[in-house]
């Protein structure tokens, strides 16, 4: 992954620990790559920090409030080092010293960011930075190998050229390194690598005259959001899309459809080359009977009669090439939410169902934030509460992934 494949940490919270080196500049760089790609960043500086970059610059970057002193009254009114550790997703310390390295591998916790990493509990790395000589020295490399040993995810350090003029390894990863750590941390290590997965996106369109057409609100968003989120653990992806306004991901095949007869076709074009099908597109149950080549004029007419017909069920159409395929669908209601959805999920053949309730204003349609249920077919429920759409792609795909595999060890 490189800087411009965009690694996407929506709705994350990552804290990250500033230690003092030179290699600090490259920290301040870092906190605006992780906003740029939506997490919410908090930063914690040493002291040493705080002499090669200051405090201020970090919290210009980051928004938020920078960690320095244990015993700050207005830091533990907030979020102190206990609070702040609860908060993180991922912590990270960035550049992290050999006095670091040695503090957390023997817990002594003098200051506030040896103090969190104590506390923490969430997924934790550190990317190194120093001479050369120190790094090799051996008790830096038993101190690397403790942590380690304690799940701490360690991120080499480059080499080349230092700072002080020598040459050899030592220097601060690549941001493009480290960005690619936290993304393995928060979202696993590519575990979907050799899946191929097939997405249905957006609403369809059924015409009828050449201006006039019935549809939905359907953004497209949420199901752009799973195949981006499938794409960034290892999947090779194909999309299939209704009308959006939205561009085609990087590095996935997108298959532009209006009509639910065509997102059929396509579908059915497709599901042969794919393990998984995600079906999270609005597709419109009817369509008109006739449609008509000429604008209909209004003439006075205050009432017309539209005779509508079903559109194709484009889940029971492929409900025989499920085989051992994965199919995972999505239920829009306005009432009996879970019921409505399970009665779906049977009736359809699925897996897994993602159930939306449409009365909600702050989440659903056009939103980029969501709140769903997603309801297995063994009894298994899962309430999710607001959150962003990749967050919540990242959930489903999480529970695909367990289905899957438990299949594949049962199979």
């Amino acid at each position: 992954m490189t800087m411009g494949e965009k690694a996407n940490f929506h709705g994350r919270k990552i804290l990250l620990g500033v230690t003092g080196g030179i290699s600090v500049y490259k920290s301040a760089e870092l906190v605006r790559e992780f906003i740029r790609r939506g997490a919410e960043v908090s930063v914690v500086m040493t002291e040493n920090a705080t002499r090669f970059i200051t405090p201020l610059t970090m919290e210009s970057l980051s928004r938020n409030p920078v960690g320095l002193d244990m015993f700050s009254l207005t830091d533990e009114r907030t979020m102190g080092h206990i609070d702040r550790a609860k908060w993180a997703d991922l912590f990270i310390v960035a550049p992290a010293t050999a006095n670091y390295l040695a503090k957390a591998a023997c817990g002594i916790a003098d200051d506030l960011l040896t103090t969190i990493s104590l506390v923490a509990r969430c997924p934790v790395a550190v990317a190194p930075a120093m001479n050369t000589n120190m790094w090799s020295h051996p008790t830096v490399q038993d101190n690397i190998r403790t942590l380690e040993e304690r799940g701490v995810k360690i991120i080499p350090p480059g080499e080349g050229e230092l700072a002080c003029g020598d040459k050899g390894k030592g220097r601060l990863a690549d941001l493009d390194i480290i960005i690619k750590a936290a993304q393995e941390l928060l979202y696993g290590a590519c575990d979907m690598s050799g899946l191929s997965v097939l997405v249905t996106a957006g609403p369809t369109r059924e015409s009828m005259d050449p201006v006039r057409f019935i549809s939905n609100p359907s953004s497209g968003k949420m199901g752009y959001a799973i195949a981006e989120a499938a794409r960034g653990r290892g999947a090779v992806v194909t999309l299939i899309s209704g009308p959006t306004s939205l561009k085609d991901p990087d590095g996935i095949e997108t298959i532009r459809v209006v009509t639910a007869e065509e997102m059929l076709a396509a579908a059915r074009d497709h599901i042969e080359a794919n393990q998984w099908l995600i079906m999270t597109a609005a597709v419109a149950d009817y369509r008109p009977v006739k449609r008509s080549t000429r604008k209909t004029k209004k003439d006075g007419k205050k009432k017309i009669t539209l005779e509508m017909e079903s559109n194709p069920d484009i889940l029971m159409e492929l409900a025989t090439a499920k085989g051992d395929r994965l199919y995972v669908g999505f239920a829009a209601e306005s009432e009996s939410l879970e019921d409505n959805a399970r009665k779906k999920l049977l009736s359809k053949g699925l897996d897994l169902i993602v159930a939306n309730d449409i009365t909600e204003r702050d989440s659903g349609f056009e939103k980029d934030e969501n709140r769903a249920t997603l309801l297995g077919r063994e009894g298994y429920v899962e309430r999710f509460p607001l959150m962003s759409k990749l967050e919540l792609a990242h959930r489903i795909l999480d529970h695909s992934s367990v289905l899957w595999r438990a299949a594949a060890k049962n199979g």
